[in-house]
C-alpha cells in the first residue's frame, strides 16, 4: 500500500559522521494495530456473572472484550502485528535499525519478545537495536521515547525504527475480569514524519506504589488493589498535567496559569476502563480551576470554595466534585477525546497498547485533512508507578495512516463468543500457563488470515510458531535457529 523505497538504504550500507545534520521532524510514519478475532459482548457477561445490567457496560464503559485462546501468546501476537506493518507499508526488512518491544506479558525470565521478531529480518537485517522495555502498561511508551532519542541521537545511522506495544490481559473471574482485553500496537518512527513529537513538551512522574503487580511467576493473574490503582492513575494524571501545562505556556509565551485544555486539540489516555478515562479528562478541568487566577470564570460550576479546600486524597473518589467536572467537560470530551476511545470500548485494556490503541483510533476515525495542524496529547500510565504526558502535533495529512488502520471496520468484521465459551477458554489459558510438551487446543478457524499462533511448546519449553493463511496453508516458525522458516520480505 505505502512504499518507503526512499528508506530502504538511506546511507548507503555508511553510518553518518557525528557532525551530519540531525533527523528533523521526527515521529510516527505508520501505525498498525492486531487484535484477536474473536470477542465477548459485555452486556452477555453481565447476565452471565450475575451482576447488576450496566454494571460493566455503563460503570466501566466497556462494550465487548478480546480474548485470546491457548494458540496465542505473546510473541504471535507481535509476529503478527510487525508482518503485518512491514507488508502494508511495503517496508523492506533491511530499512529498521531498530526494534523496541514494550510489554508486560511475560513468559520467559530470559529471552526478549523482540529476539523472537528477529525471525521476520535474519538473515537478511541481523543489525537491528533494542530489545523489551517492562513497566506494567509503561512499557510501550519507554520503547517509543528510546525509539525516538536514537533517531534524533548521534547513534542513529539512516534507518527507522519500529515500536511494538502490546498485551493480553488476563484476570481471575470475578469483579476484575471485565477490564481484561488483547491487543497490539506496531508505530514505525523516522523523520520527515507527518506526525511530529513535541520536543521539549513532556512531563513525567514516577513512584513507589504497590497499586498493580504480577509477583507469581505461575500465573497470569495480577494482584491489584483497586481503589488504590485508580488514585495512583489520577494522582499522575495531576502531576502530569501540571508541568505539561506549564511547559506549554512557556513555549508559547502564554500568562502563566492561563491556558486550559480548551488549548489543546485532542487527548489521548492509557485506558484500564473506559470510565476512568471520562474522569481523568474532568480531572484535567479541576486542575485548570485549581490553577487558575479568574475565579470569575468558574463561578457557576458549584462549590467553589469547599472543591479548592479538599485534601488531594479527599478529591479522588468525591462524587460532587466529579460529577461537576464531568459536567463542565461533556462537550470537550465528546470532541477531543471520545474518538480515541473506540479500540478500547471494544478491545478492553490492551495494557502497554491501550494508549497506542487510543492513537489509532483517533488517527482511524478523523479525516486526515482535519487533523492537519492540530496537537494530541497523550497520557501514558503503568502502575508501580511510572507515567508521562507528552504530545504529537499533525504537520501533514496522515492518509496512508489513516488507510492502512481501519479500526472500526476490523473490529466489526470479529466474531462474538458466548461467554460461557468465553469462561471456558480462560480456564484453558489457566490450566497450561507455563505447560511444556504441549500442543495447543485452540481452533485455527478463531483466527485471522495471516495471524502467527503456537503450533506447540516442546519439552524444553521452546515454542514454534506457524501463519494462518487464507487458504488454510501455513508457513512455519519457530525459536530453534535451525528450523526457522518465516517469511521475509
Amino acid at each position: 500500500m505505502v512504499a518507503h523505497d526512499s528508506h530502504s538504504n538511506p546511507t548507503n550500507g555508511v553510518s553518518p559522521s557525528f557532525n551530519d545534520q540531525r533527523a528533523k521532524n521526527v515521529g510516527i510514519l505508520g501505525m498498525e494495530i492486531y487484535f484477536p478475532k474473536r470477542y465477548v459482548d459485555q452486556q452477555e457477561l453481565e447476565k452471565f456473572d450475575g451482576v447488576s445490567a450496566g454494571k460493566y457496560t455503563i460503570g466501566l464503559g466497556q462494550h465487548r472484550m478480546a480474548f485470546c485462546d491457548d494458540r496465542e501468546d505473546i510473541n504471535s501476537i507481535c509476529l503478527t502485528v510487525v508482518q503485518n506493518l512491514l507488508s502494508k507499508y511495503q517496508i523492506p526488512v533491511t530499512s529498521i535499525g531498530r526494534l523496541e518491544v514494550g510489554t508486560e506479558t511475560i513468559i520467559d525470565k530470559s529471552k526478549s519478545v523482540k529476539t523472537v521478531l528477529m525471525q521476520l529480518f535474519s538473515p537478511h537485517n541481523t543489525e537491528i537495536e533494542g530489545i523489551d522495555t517492562t513497566n506494567a502498561c509503561y512499557g510501550g511508551t519507554s520503547a517509543l521515547f528510546n525509539a525516538i532519542n536514537w533517531v534524533q541521537s548521534e547513534s542513529w545511522d539512516g534507518r527507522l525504527a519500529i515500536v511494538v506495544a502490546g498485551d493480553i490481559a488476563v484476570y481471575a473471574s470475578g469483579n476484575a475480569r471485565p477490564t481484561g482485553g488483547a491487543g497490539c500496537v506496531a508505530i514505525l518512527v523516522g523523520p520527515d514524519a507527518p506526525i511530529v513529537l513535541d520536543t521539549g513538551l513532556r512531563s513525567t512522574f514516577m513512584d513507589h506504589a504497590w497499586d498493580f503487580f504480577k509477583p507469581d511467576l505461575n500465573s497470569e493473574f495480577p494482584v491489584v488493589d483497586g481503589k488504590l490503582s485508580v488514585s495512583c492513575y489520577l494522582n499522575a494524571v495531576d502531576q502530569c498535567y501540571r508541568k505539561y501545562i506549564d511547559r506549554f505556556e512557556k513555549r508559547h509565551g502564554m500568562a502563566p496559569r492561563s491556558a486550559t485544555v480548551n488549548d489543546l486539540d485532542y487527548f489521548c489516555f492509557h485506558s484500564p476502563y473506559t470510565k476512568l478515562v471520562q474522569k481523568s479528562f474532568a480531572r484535567l478541568a479541576f486542575n485548570d480551576f485549581l490553577r487558575s487566577d479568574q475565579p470569575d470564570k468558574w463561578a457557576k460550576i458549584g462549590d467553589l470554595d469547599r472543591f479548592k479546600s479538599m485534601k488531594v486524597d479527599d478529591t479522588y473518589f468525591d462524587k460532587d466534585l466529579e460529577k461537576t467536572f464531568m459536567a463542565v467537560t461533556k462537550d470537550s470530551f465528546k470532541s477531543k477525546v471520545d474518538t480515541s476511545l473506540l479500540a478500547a470500548r471494544d478491545l478492553g485494556n490492551m495494557y502497554t497498547g491501550s494508549l497506542y490503541g487510543g492513537l489509532a483510533s483517533l488517527l482511524s476515525e478523523v479525516e486526515p485533512t482535519q487533523l492537519v495542524g492540530k496537537r494530541i496529547v497523550l497520557f501514558s500510565y503503568g502502575s508501580g508507578l511510572a507515567s508521562s504526558m507528552f504530545s504529537f502535533r499533525v504537520v501533514s495529512p496522515p492518509t496512508d495512516i489513516h488507510r492502512v488502520l481501519n479500526v472500526r471496520a476490523r473490529l466489526d468484521s470479529r466474531t462474538r463468543v458466548d461467554p460461557a465459551e468465553f469462561d471456558a477458554t480462560m480456564q484453558l489459558r489457566e490450566h497450561t500457563h507455563n505447560a511444556k510438551g504441549y500442543s495447543p487446543e485452540g481452533k485455527l478457524e478463531g483466527l485471522f488470515p495471516g495471524t502467527y499462533y503456537i503450533k506447540q511448546v516442546d519439552e524444553k519449553f521452546r515454542r514454534s510458531y506457524g501463519r494462518f493463511a487464507e487458504e488454510s496453508k501455513e508457513s512455519s516458525v519457530t525459536l530453534v535457529p535451525a528450523e526457522v522458516e518465516a517469511s521475509k520480505e
